[in-house]
């Protein structure tokens, strides 16, 4: 961010929530925070003041990447030939927490990336290339609308051209 200094030029993130080092800005303050989507505002608030850059866009993905896979659980067969009862107890977490896949927790067990290393032990070894794949297959949009924080964060970056 030193060396580009043009004001056309953006910078963002895309951490994930889960397993933020508890040194990041706020992080104390934030544990009190019970509702995930104002514990996100006040974490990305933070971080943009201690980056301090009007170019900087903080995004902090509640509550890790693999939120973004319980979009479209179907997906995930394509990869996992077979594992229809796998992706079918996948979608009761989904359901159990209000079909809102930025509410599945960060618990150590519970997390998304762990909900589905249980019902999926593969998953574990090769997540980094298949979780992106699986997760573009649908296309931005329905990311966007299941998911409201990324939804927004996609909104403005997609915005910033027409600043």
């Amino acid at each position: 961010m030193k060396e580009e200094k043009s004001a056309e030029i953006h910078f963002s993130t895309m951490f994930d929530l889960y397993a933020l080092p508890n040194d990041f800005p706020a992080f104390q303050a934030s544990q009190n925070i019970l509702d995930p989507y104002q514990r996100i505002a006040c974490l990305e608030e933070a971080f943009s003041k201690d980056i301090n850059d009007s170019r900087f866009i903080p995004y902090i993905q509640l509550h890790e990447f693999e939120t973004l896979l319980f979009v479209n659980l179907d997906h995930l067969l394509l990869e996992y030939i077979g594992a229809d009862k796998e992706i079918e107890a996948l979608k009761n977490i989904l359901i159990a927490h209000q079909n809102n896949p930025e509410l599945i927790n960060t618990g150590k067990e519970t997390a998304p990336s762990k909900q589905i290393i249980k019902q999926l032990p593969k998953y574990e070894g090769n997540k980094a290339t298949v979780g992106a794949e699986i997760a573009g297959l649908g296309g931005i949009q329905p990311l966007k609308q299941a998911c409201k924080h990324f939804g927004a964060w996609i909104e403005n970056l997609e915005n910033l051209g027409a600043k």
